[in-house]
């Protein structure tokens, strides 16, 4: 692990130095869309929660979409959230954790988590782990009938309405709040990269830094802000974006991968950009300016990847610049190999 001179000296734990300095660069002088830097961030809790009833909700496969799917998110008393799939009566569940990444996709960028059989998997996880931490749901079963997600025509905003409805029920065990030991951070292709650092002491805020950068009309973007289930809330309406390019492609010589050959993609729930505009409505409007694609990567891309660690919340600062799933994916892997994942101190447990 090398070091970068900057006023934290962030340890490397993966990329070339030279082309991180240059992101850095790139990243600071990019104009900030929206600063919510001052709203609250969620309030610290002592005990766990669950939900207090079952619910339930459809919709069309992400990967079959002309299947309906059904999810089931229930209340538990095992700790952490557990995926399971109700098709596959001999399996155990399939705890939310980094140990179960099984692949972030090599055509569908989405992340796969998977446990004891190949067939124990859950597809497109990202858009369901992220309301772990962004809500203030810490015990949860999520029974699936497949392995393949319903889609949403308001991203996951879905969820998280139906999350609300089902009330909550404290647990009788304390909430964890975990950080990293010291500044870290881990570059990527096309000069991408993504940087933590620690909370301070007895703080347990999430905040973050997050822009994107695409040579369509979503062009760039940044948002700061704390994680708080109103933020959360707003920006879990964003949908993932394609540009049209990628739309034509997997509606012609797509259609010879089973990855993408039947995705239930559509104009009402994926947001379409093409060079110089969009292709069907953008949403989360903001002084004349679309953000919908950096809400989507900060909150149900970047917020999910970090809800991977299992044992705890974490606290700190994220900043991401054109990172994706797979990179995301990656430093929460290093986190663990490096043993850099602490309770915050001045936190009780």
């Amino acid at each position: 692990m090398d070091k970068i001179t900057t006023p934290s000296s962030p340890t490397i734990l993966g990329g070339n130095e030279a082309e991180i300095r240059k992101a850095l660069a790139r990243f600071e002088a990019i104009p900030v869309d929206w600063d919510l830097s001052s709203e609250p961030p969620a309030p610290k809790r002592a005990q766990q929660r669950t939900i207090a009833q079952a619910v339930s909700l459809a919709g069309p496969g992400t990967f079959l979409g002309k299947a309906q799917r059904r999810i089931t998110l229930k209340p538990t008393e095992l700790e952490g959230w557990w995926f399971n799939r109700s098709d596959l009566s001999e399996s155990l569940p399939v705890g939310v954790s980094i140990h179960n990444v099984w692949t972030t996709g090599d055509i569908v960028s989405n992340i796969v988590l998977r446990s004891g059989s190949p067939h124990n998997y859950i597809r497109m996880v990202e858009h369901i782990i992220a309301l772990r931490l962004g809500l203030d749901v810490d015990n949860l079963i999520i029974e699936m009938d497949s392995g393949d997600p319903p889609l949403f025509d308001s991203g996951s905003l879905d969820l998280v309405n139906a999350l609300h409805e089902a009330g909550r029920v404290d647990v009788d065990q304390p909430v964890s709040y975990v950080t990293v030991k010291e500044p870290v951070m881990i570059g990527g292709p096309g000069g991408s990269f993504l940087m933590i650092h620690p909370a301070l002491p007895g703080e347990t805020a999430l905040t973050l830094d997050c822009a994107v950068h695409f040579k369509t009309a979503i062009g760039l973007q940044r948002i700061q802000f704390p994680l708080n289930q109103d933020l959360f809330q707003y920006g879990s309406e964003a949908r993932t974006n394609t540009s049209v390019a990628k739309m034509f492609y997997c509606r012609t010589i797509g259609k010879l991968f089973a990855d993408i050959r039947n995705l239930g993609y559509n104009r009402n729930n994926v947001l379409i950009a093409g060079r110089w505009g969009y292709y069907n409505q953008p949403r989360l409007i903001h002084n004349h300016k679309s953000l919908e694609a950096v809400w989507h990567r900060a909150v149900l891309d970047l917020v999910a990847a970090l809800a991977l660690i299992e044992k705890g919340r974490l606290a700190g600062h994220v900043t991401s610049y054109k990172a994706g799933h797979r990179l995301d994916v990656e430093l929460v892997q290093k986190l663990y190999k490096h043993d850099l994942i602490v309770p915050v101190p001045g936190v009780s447990d």
